[in-house]
């Protein structure tokens, strides 16, 4: 008799780890999330305190978990956390990594030792970033992310058309504006400090998961601070699991997540491409009655006729075939858009087939929300 499989560990969904990341991500199951958002140390490499001209001292990165004593040890722990990653992450999965000048390029070459595919390298350009108080470098004003997928063959997510919509319809670029975390959005803990040094603004994390994933996803992240990427993740309607080792990080970001009121499902839906849509065969037109068997259509010039058949072909003077191949045939093109080509009349108008095509799609959209 044949032993029952062990059944995977349960998924820890929208809920925060306690502890070190390798290690959690170790305990969760293989191919098991959809994206990866990760803000790792930085290595700042600081030495000692740094002031501003009035001498007052600015509230730097010097935290124990930014402190490495080398570059290979870093290098080590870069190697280790993405082979935890690596391992979590599902065949189309993808992952991103936010850096600094300090760190990012050791990464990315990790990123690309580790079997990733990189996408993008994108920037963040910071609208208000803090000034070279000492006035012997450039103002540092950007960060730069890593988008990369699990491999070169993954069928990644890449929600395109959402993206042109959302920068006025033009395609999305790799340099994106926003400011720093400042004012209401800004966590502070019970001193009224800055609750974390490095909170990255929600616009960051809305655009990344808006971009590259979906609804329902699962996000990972393995540096979860104060929780951004959880509270845009439950704003979006994806799941989330944070990992952090910090105990009063953990709590803010217990309390913010909480606070967060996701957004409804129907604004949930984003701008899609026609080939992402559900296709439809002309012949399910026919199946179901929309277009008649004989019905004459027209071409959108109107100087070409073609009937349709019982098995979803169109016959013409001259040509048979799909709505493709006949519209190509006729116009003497290579090829065809049938979709948009061909018109039937209704109540004396000319009305494109694809209106059909739609009606169906949105119907089956229906079903899928309900």
């Amino acid at each position: 008799m044949a032993r029952p499989t062990p059944e995977a560990p349960a998924l820890p969904l929208d809920t925060i780890l306690a502890g070190d990341c390798v290690a959690a991500m170790d305990a969760l199951p293989e191919a098991s999330v959809d994206l990866i958002f990760a803000d790792p140390p930085y290595n700042l490499q600081l030495r000692g305190d740094l002031h501003r001209p009035d001498n007052s001292k600015v509230d730097a990165v010097d935290d124990h978990w930014d402190q490495f004593d080398t570059f290979a040890a870093y290098d080590r722990f870069t190697r280790d956390w993405l082979r935890a990653a690596r391992r979590v992450l599902k065949p189309n999965g993808a992952i991103w990594v936010i850096g600094s000048y300090h760190n990012v390029f050791r990464v990315g070459a990790a990123i690309q030792d580790a079997g990733f595919w990189v996408l993008n390298d994108v920037v963040w350009r910071k609208t208000n970033p803090m000034p070279n108080f000492r006035g012997k470098r450039l103002t540092n004003a950007h960060e730069t992310l890593i988008w990369a997928s699990k491999s070169e063959k993954s069928k990644y997510t890449f929600n395109y058309e959402a993206m042109k919509a959302l920068n006025e319809g033009v395609q999305m670029r790799s340099d994106w504006t926003f400011p720093i975390c400042t004012g209401h959005e800004r966590l502070k803990n019970e001193r009224g400090e800055k609750a974390h040094p490095t909170q990255k603004p929600e616009g960051l994390l809305h655009r990344v998961l808006l971009s590259t994933t979906n609804p329902g996803d699962v996000v990972l992240d393995p540096f979860f601070g104060t929780g951004t990427t959880g509270a845009v993740a439950k704003m979006l309607g994806r799941h989330f699991i944070g990992i952090e080792r910090e105990d009063d990080y953990r709590a803010l970001a217990t309390q913010r997540i909480a606070d967060v009121r996701p957004y409804e499902k129907a604004a949930l839906e984003v701008t899609t491409s026609k080939r992402a849509e559900p296709r439809v065969p002309f012949g399910q037109l026919v199946e179901r009655g929309m277009l008649r068997p004989g019905e004459e259509l027209l071409s959108g010039n109107g100087r070409f006729r073609a009937k349709v058949r019982a098995d979803g072909t169109l016959v013409g003077k001259d040509h048979k075939g799909s709505i493709h191949q006949v519209g190509a045939a006729c116009e003497g093109a290579p090829s065809c858009n049938g979709w948009t080509y061909w018109h039937f009349k209704r109540e004396g108008k000319r009305v494109p087939i694809d209106a059909l095509r739609q009606q169906i799609r949105d119907e089956m959209a229906g079903k899928r929300l309900s």
